[in-house]
């Protein structure tokens, strides 16, 4: 699926990932023994940002990224926003199963203030979203 007529689902240039970007993935992955094998992928992985109002979302960049689809959702987590905001998180996969995204989304649709500490990263969805 192409984008539409002038519109991207990515902006700026590819770029390694952040500190706080890395931590939140890798504390996302290490949830589970099946994602394991993913973290030796991010170390030298690529990332764009995605074109998401500023929420924080990454697309996971590749040469061929035109070819790439959605595959599934291996792990989704959840924290607040410093302004108390509920930030939903989920790990994509390529048709592949290599990283495809790391979505954000701020469920009032405002940009994120801060990615935080693992500690305060819950692996899962909330339970009022159950």
């Amino acid at each position: 699926m192409q984008p539409p007529k002038g519109h991207s689902y990515t902006v700026g240039d590819p770029r390694p990932l952040r500190a706080p970007e890395r931590a939140l993935l890798e504390h996302m992955l290490r949830a589970s023994p099946n994602n394991l094998p993913l973290l030796s992928t991010i170390e030298e992985a690529l990332v764009q940002d995605m074109n998401d109002g500023g929420m924080g979302s990454l697309r996971f960049w590749r040469k061929e990224d035109d070819r790439r689809r959605f595959g599934d959702i291996p792990v989704e987590a959840h924290f607040r926003d410093a302004d108390g905001t509920l930030v939903m998180v989920s790990v994509i996969v390529d048709q592949s199963g290599t990283l495809y995204e790391l979505d954000l989304w701020k469920t009032d649709f405002s940009r994120l203030i801060r990615i935080p500490e693992p500690r305060e990263i819950q692996i899962g969805e909330p339970e009022s979203r159950r």
